[in-house]
C-alpha cells in the first residue's frame, strides 16, 4: 500500500503529491490554451487552433443544451476551463508512478513527513512488517477526494452566487416550492449537489487508478490488461470531466437563468 507524502504545517497537512500534480495541470491547461491562440489565422488555422474551435463548440453546445445560449455565452470561459482543466487532470497518472522507498524519517522543506515519522516506523514494527514505506509522488489530482471536493464547492458558490445575483426572485423562491414545507428538503438538496459533483468524480478517477495499480503488480501478465485499460481511463477522464461540466451548467441555468424548473 502506498503513502501519500504529507507534511503538517500550522496544524494543515498537505499532500505534496496533489500540490505538485495540481499545479503541474494548471500548467498544462495554459500551455495547451496559449498555443490554441497562438498566431490565430482565418484562413490557414493551425491543428492547435481547429483543436481550441472545437472545444469552443463542444462547449457551446453543452451550455445550448441547458440554457440559451444567448445567456449562456457569458460561461463560454468557465466551461472551457472545467472541461480543459479536469480531462487533463484526469489522465495526468496515467503516464506513469513516481513511487520512493524510505526507510528512515524524511523531511521536505524542513517539515516531516507523516507517514515516515519514528513513530510510523514504530508502529509497523510493532505490527511485525517491513520497516520501509513506499511513498506515491505522482497520481492524478482528481483522485484526490480533497481537490474534487475543492472543484464541486466552487460551483456551488458560483451557482448561489449567480443565483442571488442575476435571479434572486426566482432563487428564492423555489426553495419554498410546491410548498413551504419543502424547505428542508430544497436546503438539503441544494448541499447535496456539490457532494455528488465531488464523490462521482473522485470515485470513477480513484477506482481506475486502484486497478492501474493492481495491474501493475501484476507484472508481465498484467501488462496487456494496463495497456488496455489505460485507454478506457482515456475516455472515462474525458466523460467525466465532461459530466462535471455539464452538470455545472445545469446548475447555473437552474439557479440564475430559468424562471422555473
Amino acid at each position: 500500500m502506498h503513502s501519500a507524502p504529507i507534511i503538517e504545517v500550522m496544524g494543515l497537512h498537505l499532500d505534496l503529491s496533489i500540490i505538485f500534480t495540481l499545479l503541474l495541470s494548471g500548467i498544462i491547461t495554459f500551455i495547451i490554451a496559449r498555443l490554441a491562440v497562438r498566431n490565430l489565422s482565418v484562413e490557414k488555422p493551425s491543428k492547435m487552433q481547429n483543436f481550441l474551435e472545437w472545444v469552443v463548440e463542444f462547449v457551446q453546445g453543452i451550455i445550448g443544451s441547458a440554457m440559451p445560449l444567448k445567456k449562456g455565452k457569458a460561461f463560454i470561459s468557465l466551461g472551457m476551463t472545467l472541461i480543459l482543466f479536469i480531462f487533463v487532470s484526469n489522465v495526468l497518472g496515467l503516464p506513469f508512478a513516481i513511487i520512493t522507498e524510505a526507510h528512515h524519517p524524511v523531511s521536505i522543506f524542513g517539515h516531516e513527513i507523516v507517514a515516515t515519522s519514528q513513530a510510523a516506523f514504530d508502529e509497523l514494527a510493532a505490527k511485525g512488517k517491513p520497516e520501509h514505506v513506499h511513498l506515491l509522488w505522482y497520481k492524478s489530482p482528481t483522485a484526490d477526494v480533497s481537490v474534487t471536493f475543492g472543484l464541486a464547492f466552487m460551483v456551488f458558490v458560483i451557482v448561489n452566487f449567480l443565483g442571488l445575483k442575476n435571479n434572486r426572485k426566482h432563487y428564492l423562491k423555489h426553495y419554498v416550492e410546491p410548498f413551504p414545507i419543502f424547505l428542508p428538503l430544497n436546503i438539503v438538496e441544494n448541499l447535496a449537489k456539490p457532494i455528488a459533483l465531488g464523490i462521482r468524480l473522485y470515485a470513477n478517477i480513484f477506482a481506475g487508478e486502484v486497478l492501474i495499480s493492481t495491474l501493475i503488480g501484476a507484472g508481465v501478465f498484467g501488462l496487456p490488461f494496463l495497456a488496455a485499460w489505460q485507454g478506457f481511463s482515456i475516455f472515462i477522464g474525458a466523460l467525466q470531466a465532461f459530466i462535471f461540466t455539464m452538470l455545472t451548467m445545469v446548475y447555473i441555468a437552474q439557479a440564475s437563468v430559468h424562471e422555473e424548473h
